[in-house]
């Protein structure tokens, strides 16, 4: 059997490894919240003294990493509807396929309801609407539990991230046409998220507005990484130091809040090497984001068959032997094909009146 030949237009860098490696970790986090009802177990818990579970820090490194790549897109070609389209065409078609299949071959395969009921009972149109439109849920179909739990409900759990990385894209369109997308306005955009974190509790009442300004340092953290990116040494001693003061961050009691200032380095540090041995897109293409969203339905239906009664590692890695197939099929079969077809629109600058 021969190995397949790489992309030869592939970039050499570790942001599609740091990618899967941020997916695996959500993947991990929600087999105990699936299995258990709860993540209170989970290792990186108590490493953090309660404050974090693995998985968020896998949405954070999803967040930071966004914000340098996206930024860096804009500032290459600042057109906006060219900048919304291939936006879109990355969550979109992977994310229809995902919908699609949780909605007409997962939900009536676990529905306890007779499929006419199913089909046209108004939760499936209603399911259909939320996560075509973002909303963040909580998620559920006619008649379908999983097990008998917290979260047993819940068809996916990990899409709820995917509205406030849709409002980071605005964001970034308006900054850019009203030429306010420098280093100062990415400076005070993470100053602002840090804030957010700190005053949680008192922004709860904003909803969207409150969560989308939580995530906030985090994506405007890789944003300043960008501007930065010639000016910064990125090497071994300052992801140490990062390292550190993560550590540091913890015993402080305020690691989410801090997290910006060390673990986006440490993110695209590592993101910017390129160690060919975590190469595995070369061969295989991006898989992160059908893990990330294939993840927890895969879980769950792991959770269905075991009659709700497998532990945490069970689900895990049980889930992982259905996930991966599919995050493959929807790279191969849709997501890299809407991401050629961003490619290839035209290139036609932005041009603002004086």
């Amino acid at each position: 059997m021969t190995t397949p030949a790489p992309d030869p237009r592939h970039r050499r860098n570790n942001f599609d490894a740091l990618r899967l490696l941020a997916a695996l970790s959500v993947v991990f986090s929600h087999s105990f919240l699936i299995a258990e009802g709860s993540e209170a177990s989970e290792p990186f818990i108590w490493l953090t003294g309660n404050q974090c579970i693995l998985g968020l820090v896998g949405v954070f490194v999803f967040f930071v990493i966004s914000g340098y790549l996206v930024t860096e897109s804009w500032v290459r070609s600042p057109m906006p509807g060219r900048f919304a389209l291939r936006r879109f065409l990355r969550i979109y078609p992977g994310l229809i396929l995902n919908v699609l299949l949780c909605a007409f071959v997962l939900g009536p395969l676990v529905t306890s309801l007779p499929l006419a009921a199913y089909f046209h009972g108004p939760e499936l149109r209603d399911f259909l609407v939320k996560t075509l439109t973002l909303n963040p849920g909580p998620l559920s179909l006619p008649g379908v539990l999983f097990a008998d739990n917290p979260v047993g409900l819940h068809i996916n759990g990990s899409l709820w991230t995917l509205r406030y990385e849709g409002m980071m894209y605005l964001m970034i369109v308006i900054l850019g046409m009203l030429r306010l997308l420098r280093l100062s306005t990415c400076l005070a955009l993470t100053a602002i998220g840090i804030a957010a974190v700190y005053f949680e509790k008192a922004l709860t009442p904003f909803g969207d507005i409150a969560e989308w300004a939580w995530f906030l340092g985090f994506f405007g953290a890789g944003m300043v990484l960008h501007f930065l990116r010639d000016r910064l040494v990125f090497d071994w001693r300052g992801a140490l130091v990062a390292l550190i003061a993560l550590v540091v961050f913890a015993q402080l009691g305020r690691f989410i809040m801090l997290f910006p200032l060390a673990g986006a380095y440490l993110a695209i540090w590592f993101a910017r090497r390129y160690d060919p041995w975590l190469d595995y897109s070369r061969y295989c293409g991006d898989l992160s984001y059908g893990l990330y969203i294939y993840g927890w339905p895969a879980e769950q239906l792991v959770m269905y068959l075991s009659g709700g009664r497998a532990p945490w590692w069970q689900v895990f890695l049980g889930s992982l032997a259905i996930a991966f197939p599919l995050a493959w099929l929807s790279w191969h079969g849709v997501e890299k094909w809407a991401l050629r077809l961003g490619r290839t629109l035209p290139r036609r600058p932005l041009t603002v009146a004086p």
